[in-house]
């Protein structure tokens, strides 16, 4: 669905009007102190918040496959069988043999993904915190 660009000036005042901004840079500094801290990159650290926050102003949310990897991950680490745990069954035993490899090909892209952004976060976010 496209916002109109009235909508999209209301979103932001009100953003404005509830201190959004102030939030996400006391936030920043917080982090950036963490950083320090903790010895990570700081400019790596700012591009990270900066697409979290366009992210939350799009209105963008994790996908379901990607929270299912992102639960697998942190309960259990990488493991070698991750395709075949967030294989749906059903649904590839339905599928041709081409078809079947179409699937698990597309699944590993997927999960490659989702293990780099799980990484990203766990750098900026999750790291001794979980």
């Amino acid at each position: 669905m496209e916002r109109s660009l009235k909508t999209l000036a209301k979103e932001a005042k009100m953003r404005m009007k509830r201190g959004f901004w102030q939030e996400r840079k006391q936030r920043l500094e917080d982090e950036r102190t963490y950083a320090k801290e903790q010895g990570i990159n700081e400019s790596k650290l700012e591009l990270y918040f900066r697409d979290k926050v366009d992210a939350e102003i799009k209105g963008e949310t994790p996908d379901e496959f990607y929270l299912k990897v992102k639960k697998l991950l942190l309960e259990e680490g990488e493991v070698s069988d991750a395709i075949g745990r967030l294989t749906d069954r059903a649904y590839y035993a339905s599928l041709s043999y081409e078809e079947k490899q179409r699937y698990s090909l597309e699944l590993s892209e997927r999960y490659l993904r989702a293990l780099e952004r799980f990484k990203r976060e766990y750098e900026f976010e999750l790291r001794g915190r979980v």
